[in-house]
């Protein structure tokens, strides 16, 4: 059988075991290794699968996994995400669509201190969302806004998805981060131009709160802003000495956790439910993603094998004589097509192994494909009618806000990113500009 029909072969019963509701990792893994043991024999499939789990084991970087999601958890579960929100109450209650402005500022604040989009998701959705509607905001308008808003996660840094794709493009985490900060702080401030823009067309979207909410005292004002600013500070601590130079990534990622840690025991947040909880769900989160990488590992070494990603390019560029450029709009479409029905981690480890050498050989930089990447997917698991975002957010709204409210809700947010997408690819210093001022390459 020809190389090009086992690869076609290996991606379609890949795909068929995700459709039958398989794990990602476990479809992904038994698909590479069941093609290795029919291709290479006992020692060469054996060998494969062993190889995968010590490049995994030596990769030090990994260890910025636990520690990012950690801190994370721990300033969830001690509700020190709360006061970011209450901050924002206050400060932003006086505009049209302030209490929507300010739950995007809460996104990207959350986004810093997790990584993980489905945790904007669920604070969003228990914390802004309700408030929101109370104060009678429009529910399809803030649905939309938390959605939105939680898909920051997975572009500013630090990104757990960004350090899983640094691991199967191999390239450095950091510069990844890096080069999401300045795509990020641009789509955050997209949202929040839509959001004001269309509160001032219609006010009633979006009610400014009553005199009585925001009439406290400047000294209860100053302590809300300072309680809101605490996850900044533990950001800066963790950053800063990373950005200069003074500690690696994986010392960074430590002095985050430690920071995190001590600041919900400072304020008397820190107990053995908060603790359990937050170690807890750091062990299942970081075993999953460790499983999903060995899988695509695994996955990507049969096809470097089979020589799937040459054959791939040479169809693309020698045969179909396609453009660079429209061999990538046409990767970016596959993801939005697969991202109605699966989610990023799992686009990345299905694709990753034929897209990023492509992308390579294409002559692109993979710093940047990194983030056009990471923005298609955000567009991906949002678009209807079967994106992985809308029902996660089904699941955690409250019972008044139905599916169709939440297709709605969506729209104008998603043609929002669109643009963001195709700015960045028009431009690309806007990602790649701050990597290149900080290592000077």
């Amino acid at each position: 059988m020809p190389y090009e029909m086992i690869a076609t072969l290996m991606f379609a019963t890949m795909m068929l075991m995700l459709l039958t509701g398989q794990r990602v990792f476990g479809a992904i893994g038994f698909v590479a290794v069941v093609a290795a043991l029919l291709l290479w024999g006992d020692r060469g499939g054996y060998d494969l699968g062993f190889a995968a789990a010590m490049k995994l084991m030596k990769w030090y970087p990994l260890l910025t996994l636990p520690m990012f999601i950690f801190m994370g958890y721990v300033l969830s579960e001690s509700k020190i995400a709360d006061d970011l929100y209450k901050m924002f109450h206050v400060w932003m209650g006086g505009l049209r669509g302030g209490l929507a402005i300010g739950t995007i500022g809460l996104m990207v604040l959350i986004s810093a201190m997790n990584g993980l989009s489905v945790a904007g998701m669920a604070i969003g959705s228990t914390i802004a969302l309700p408030e929101l509607l109370k104060r009678g905001y429009d529910k399809r308008m803030v649905t939309g806004v938390v959605q939105a808003g939680s898909s920051l996660g997975i572009l500013v840094p630090p990104s757990v998805v960004l350090v899983l794709y640094a691991m199967i493009a191999r390239q450095p985490v950091g510069q990844l981060w890096l080069a999401g900060v300045v795509p990020g702080l641009m789509m955050a401030a997209m949202f929040i131009a839509y959001i004001v823009i269309r509160c001032r067309m219609n006010p009633v979207l979006g009610p400014v709160l009553p005199p009585e909410e925001r009439d406290i005292p400047r000294a209860e004002k100053l302590r809300l802003l300072r309680a809101g600013l605490l996850p900044l500070v533990i950001f800066a601590v963790m950053m800063v000495p990373f950005v200069n130079g003074w500690t690696s990534l994986v010392e960074s990622s430590a002095i985050g956790a430690i920071a995190a840690f001590a600041a919900a025991v400072l304020k008397g947040r820190m107990n053995r439910e908060v603790f359990e909880n937050s170690v807890r769900n750091t062990l299942g989160i970081t075993c999953m993603f460790m499983w999903i990488i060995l899988a695509a590992l695994a996955f990507g070494a049969v096809f470097d094998g089979l020589g799937a990603v040459k054959a791939i390019e040479s169809l693309f560029t020698e045969k179909l004589g396609l453009n660079p450029w429209v061999i990538l709009i046409l990767m970016q479409l596959s993801f939005i097509l697969m991202g109605t029905f699966l989610d990023d981690t799992a686009m990345l480890v299905i694709v990753a192994p034929l897209y990023v050498p492509l992308v390579g050989a294409l002559g692109f930089d993979l710093i940047w494909y990194g983030i056009l990447y990471t923005i298609t997917t955000q567009i991906a698991y949002m678009t209807p009618p079967f994106g992985y975002n809308l029902f996660l957010m089904r699941a955690m709204a409250p019972p008044e806000i139905t599916l169709r409210d939440i297709y709605s809700s969506i729209t104008p947010f998603v043609l929002v990113m669109i643009g963001a997408l195709i700015l960045v690819m028009a431009f690309p210093g806007i990602a790649t500009w701050l990597p290149q001022v900080i290592y000077g390459n």
